[in-house]
Formats: C-alpha cells, structure tokens, sequence
C-alpha cells in the first residue's frame, strides 16, 4: 500500500465517506446521533446538518446554567466529530497514526473555540479533549471495529445521503453501536 500524505482538506471522495462515517461514529458514541438532521456526502459546504436541538440557544424559561450546559455539549460533539473525522481516515483507512501535527493544530483550534465559544479555561478544554480522543481511539484503534467501519464509509459512498434515524440504524445494523 502507497503511503498517502494526510491533511485536513480531504484528498478523495473515499477520504470524505471515512471523515463522514468518523463523525457520525463519534456521535453514536456520544449517544448524540438524535443531533442530526440529514448528512451527505455530496456538499462543498458542511457535510452534517444539525436538528433544532443542537441550535437551540435558550429562552428566558431556562436557566443560563442549562444554556451554557448545553452550549459545552455542543462543544464536546464538535469536539468528538472532529477527532472521530480524523482517526477514521487515518487509522482505519490509511492504518497509520494521525500525524502529530494534524493533532496538534487540531488541539490549537479546539483550545481557542472552547475559550471564545464557551469561555472555558484551558484545564477544562484539555479535559473535554482528553475525553474526545480516548473515546475516539477506543474505537479506532481497535482493528475487529474496522471491517465494519470500511462497510459503514463504502455504504456513505453509495447512499451519498442519509437522515439521522437512517444514521444511526446503519450505525446498529453494522453493531458500531
């Protein structure tokens, strides 16, 4: 197998069905598939979009503690789909680590997001992080995940769209969740 240099910026469309298939991974993960209203493939633009529970920023019935609870759970998710995105194009599909400085500018845009997003301290910010790799690597390192994650990026491929239901019942079909 040639080696491929991995970036940020998707190199195929196989690259984008992996990236697609580690967000939606990441999520299930998180119990968090409820979040999503549609995913395709076939977009320039963000290739996940959000249900109105995700957006929902809080009236004045609920309290700021639970806005701003629910603003860091946001952050967590975008947090975990962005690792999950990365892990599963390059340990699964190309079977080689994430290049540490993939990660560590990774790490840099998370560290400033959760600091002007949710005014979180650094601390707090590594915790989520910290969190969002190791569910990550659980999954994406564990070589029995990865027929089954290759089935759910070939299946992305040829779907090109799908609902969040749809998501996550492909999600349980393929016993990724």
């Amino acid at each position: 197998m040639s080696k491929q240099k991995f970036s940020l910026s998707y190199l195929n469309e196989d690259d984008r069905a992996y990236g697609l298939a580690g967000m939606m991974i990441a999520l299930a993960n998180l119990d968090a598939i409820d979040r999503v209203a549609n995913v395709t493939i076939d977009t320039d633009g963000p290739m996940v979009e959000f249900s109105h529970a995700y957006y929902f920023s809080g009236s004045p019935s609920i309290s700021p503690k639970s806005t701003w609870d629910n603003l860091v759970a946001n952050f967590h998710i975008t947090t975990s789909m962005v690792v999950g995105n990365v892990l599963a194009r390059s340990l699964v599909r190309l079977k080689e680590e994430a290049p540490k400085d993939i990660m560590k500018e990774i790490y840099d845009i998370v560290l400033e997001e959760g600091q002007e997003t949710c005014a979180l301290e650094d601390d707090e910010i590594e915790r989520l992080y910290d969190h969002a790799m190791a569910r990550a690597l659980r999954v994406f390192r564990n070589p029995r995940m990865h027929s089954a994650i290759d089935e759910f990026a070939r299946i992305i491929s040829l779907k090109r769209s799908f609902s969040g239901r749809e998501i996550f019942d492909e999600l349980h079909l393929l016993q990724l969740i």
